[in-house]
């Protein structure tokens, strides 16, 4: 299972920001990589009011301290 981990804040302001995680089973690390911006552009389509500061795909359960 791959996880593609991101970090988002208020648009208004970065003193606001979420750890937001997705999962996916059956992709390859490399797919997310590659996918990553259109799953990502549609997070932000649907929550306009964040916008997205980073981002990682990594395999699930191998999360770092943070992003």
């Amino acid at each position: 299972m791959i996880e593609l981990l991101f970090v988002a804040c208020m648009a208004s302001g970065a003193e606001r920001c979420e750890e937001h995680s997705l999962l996916f089973q059956d992709m390859p690390l490399q797919v997310c990589t590659l996918r990553a911006q259109v799953v990502l552009a549609d997070w932000a389509g649907q929550h306009p009011d964040w916008r997205i500061e980073e981002w990682r795909c990594l395999v699930a359960g191998s999360r770092p301290e943070s992003v």
